[in-house]
């Protein structure tokens, strides 16, 4: 397993890898373990399907070592009941494409909604990704009914652009260079 891991104040971000997410299809106590949290019972988090997690394995099994460069597993520690809850997960779409882009996404788990955890973690995923040259901008796509997803993009700088790959989709983007 990746000892590649992001830390912030309250989180700790974990990287898919292909042991971590076949365990999430397949073996709740291992995914639990593996993870070292608890796994809630409502869990995965919105937008969340079969069909995104087999996206993930494919590309874990395609590439077993993505550096980073795919899905995280946000983890709370809880200062309160002093344990770790798997709250969401968010990432990449897969390394920088040839124009210096990464497509970014999130979900948290509705109860850890509204509670700063989604901006924590997208700022940390963020600082991550602009630390390698390569990277130059981010895009972000979510629905135009979705005004919390668009508030927390906006409190990371990003702007809208537009519409998305998708009708009904719209899209924000930041440049390094207005991140910070």
């Amino acid at each position: 397993m990746s000892n590649l891991r992001i830390k912030t104040k309250r989180l700790e971000l974990i990287p898919f890898t292909l042991e971590i997410v076949q365990a999430e299809m397949s073996d709740r106590s291992q995914f639990s373990h593996l993870l070292d949290g608890r796994v809630p019972d409502n869990w995965p988090p919105p937008f969340n399907d079969e069909q995104s997690l087999l996206w993930f394995l494919e590309k874990c099994q395609e590439n077993s070592d993505q550096g980073g460069w795919l899905g995280w597993y946000f983890l709370l520690n809880d200062p309160v009941t002093n344990e770790r809850i798997a709250i969401g997960n968010g990432g990449f779409k897969g390394r920088p494409n040839p124009d210096v882009t990464v497509e970014i996404g999130y979900s948290i788990i509705p109860e850890y909604q509204n509670k700063g955890y989604g901006t924590e973690a997208i700022k940390a995923l963020l600082n991550w990704a602009f630390e390698h040259a390569e990277v130059k901008r981010a895009i972000a796509e979510t629905l135009p009914e979705l005004k919390a997803s668009q508030r927390l993009l906006e409190k990371c700088n990003f702007v809208y652009i537009g519409e998305g790959w998708e009708p009904g989709v719209i899209r924000f983007e930041l440049e390094r260079k207005n991140y910070g």
